[in-house]
């Protein structure tokens, strides 16, 4: 049996990652069934810990993983490091007192645990003293749910609990936890930025919107990119520092910003100086949102070269790059494009259309979010084998990592 392994962050108020949930699945079923709760544990501990690796899921940061009561009362959790996981306990486990037990262990050996989609229940008392943080689910929650946890649950003497707001799909709601007393938020609020009225793009990012509108006309001006560059030494530097790294091998050193720009080419000045532009925009946004942009990027590109696109894997990997443009830039999405001279069925894809293209969007979408039966669908439709997707997402993850958390070029 093939296994997927996702992963999602977890953030915390200042909007870092303060950890990663590895979600496992199995093929195309989207959920697996109480019968295979054991299994599917197993198997995506010995998938991210010894086959991927988890510094390639996690980069140094915690890993929250289910457990099933039975493989908590079995000790599977002591398997692992207690430096890199946290262990949470299914909403659905009877606290009895061999459960209990096994957690009280797991406390004295030092591992975090956390109590996943919780609903007060005076039963989970004894299990509350145990905890460090309580993971609500904020899309099942009414906003008198959202509150009235936190007070019940410091009421009863746990108020070094943190709480953990799951499901959080707008920077409304983030903003709400924030005020209630979360501590960690996870969700897709990241990528459904808040409108700002009035609010305009502050001029330094001014000038890497237009560079992201030059490279991406249909015959770029190199003499008018070139000026846009020189006006910001920083990235003046970036691009002659990058192209000539060993990754391009040039036999001569190139001194002039024209030479490096003709000597890429469009298409890969165009990727590499989207790239440079929205880290730059994205300088107080979360590492993360640029190494999701990146690994979105990347996949999209690979899978051109097996649908029948490869002569498109710039625009896709384009399209990758700017779906999370609207959390760069605190704009929605359809203003942003309208200023931005990409294809149309690009802008059709990052905006839900049905397309070839529309499906390769949908295709890391659903991986991301461990939609295993999207992903399916998608694949089906595009004819892809689901174990390419999976090696394309990894290797785009890999990449999106070793650029930005190992020997940057970028920076």
């Amino acid at each position: 049996m093939d296994i997927y392994v996702a992963r999602q962050p977890i953030f915390d108020r200042y909007q870092e990652v303060f950890a990663y949930e590895l979600m496992y699945r199995s093929g195309a079923n989207k959920f697996y069934s109480t019968l295979d709760g054991d299994r599917a544990i197993s198997e995506v501990i010995t998938n991210s810990f010894l086959l991927i690796g988890l510094e390639n899921l996690t980069r140094g940061k915690k890993a929250f993983i289910n457990f099933t009561k039975n493989l908590l009362e079995n000790d599977t959790a002591t398997l692992l490091p207690n430096d890199c996981l946290v262990v949470e306990i299914l909403e659905d486990a009877e606290p009895d007192e061999k459960m209990l037990a096994a957690c009280r262990k797991l406390k004295e050996l030092g591992y975090l645990l956390t109590l996943g989609d919780f609903r007060y229940d005076p039963r989970f008392l004894p299990l509350l003293h145990l905890v460090d943080i309580v993971k609500v689910d904020f899309l099942n929650a009414s906003l008198y749910d959202r509150r009235s946890v936190i007070n019940k649950v410091n009421k009863n003497g746990r108020e070094r609990v943190k709480f953990l707001a799951n499901r959080v799909e707008t920077r409304e709601e983030f903003t709400e936890a924030v005020e209630l007393g979360y501590t960690y938020f996870q969700g897709y609020f990241f990528s459904k930025p808040h409108l700002v009225s009035g609010r305009d793009i502050p001029g330094f990012k001014l000038t890497y919107m237009q560079i992201l509108q030059e490279i991406n006309r249909e015959e770029v001006n190199f003499d008018k990119l070139e000026d846009l560059i020189k006006r910001d030494v920083s990235l003046s530097y970036k691009l002659l520092k990058f192209i000539n790294s060993l990754a391009f091998g040039f036999r001569s050193e190139i001194h002039s910003i024209k030479q490096a720009l003709v000597l890429l080419g469009q298409k890969e000045i165009g990727k590499w100086l989207s790239l440079i532009a929205l880290r730059n925009i994205g300088e107080n946004k979360p590492d993360e949102l640029i190494v999701a942009a990146l690994c979105r990027a990347k996949f999209c590109e690979l899978v051109a070269s097996r649908v029948d696109l490869k002569s498109r894997s710039s625009d896709l990997f384009l399209m990758g790059m700017f779906s999370l443009i609207d959390a760069f830039l605190d704009r929605p999405l359809p203003d942003i494009l309208a200023d931005l001279p990409l294809a149309e069925d690009i802008k059709e894809a990052l905006q839900g259309g049905n397309s070839r293209l529309g499906d390769v969007y949908a295709l890391v979408l659903a991986y991301e979010k461990g939609d295993w039966e999207e992903l399916s669908r998608r694949a089906a439709r595009l004819e892809l084998d689901e174990k390419e997707v999976k090696e394309f997402y990894l290797g785009s993850l890999e990449l999106a990592n070793q650029v930005f958390f190992r020997k940057s070029l970028l920076d």
